[in-house]
């Protein structure tokens, strides 16, 4: 069965960086598209950035140029670099793969992970 597991995770001072880091089991890597999406304290979870199979990449305006995504379909291994972290950065992140329906940030994902904390003070 699909499993995603995230890590990386934890905190940092305003400015500062992370990478998250997501392990995917249960499918051959490149097969789907995959993403980032986070829930900020008492806030919907949102789309974070996405990247599909040919490697195209979206990323929601509140992201762009300070994080990046990438994959290594070898390892099945799913990442986010984190830089210049603010504040409202902080939140719970999440790993999904499977596009169901929809493309790009409206993608509704079936697989999910557990989450990591990003706490940015």
């Amino acid at each position: 069965h699909v499993q995603l597991v995230e890590s990386g995770g934890g905190s940092v001072q305003a400015g500062g960086s992370l990478r998250l880091f997501c392990a995917a089991s249960g499918f051959t890597g490149g097969t789907y598209s995959m993403a980032w999406f986070r829930r900020p304290v008492d806030k919907e979870r949102e789309a974070v950035a996405v990247i599909d199979t040919s490697g195209t990449t979206t990323y929601a305006d509140s992201v762009k140029g300070r994080f990046t995504i990438s994959k290594d379909n070898f390892k099945n291994h799913l990442y986010l670099q984190m830089n210049m972290l603010k504040p409202d950065d902080t939140a719970t992140c999440y790993c999904a793969a499977h596009c169901l329906r929809g493309r790009g940030l409206s993608c509704a994902f079936g697989y999910w992970g557990q989450g990591t904390q990003v706490t940015v003070s």
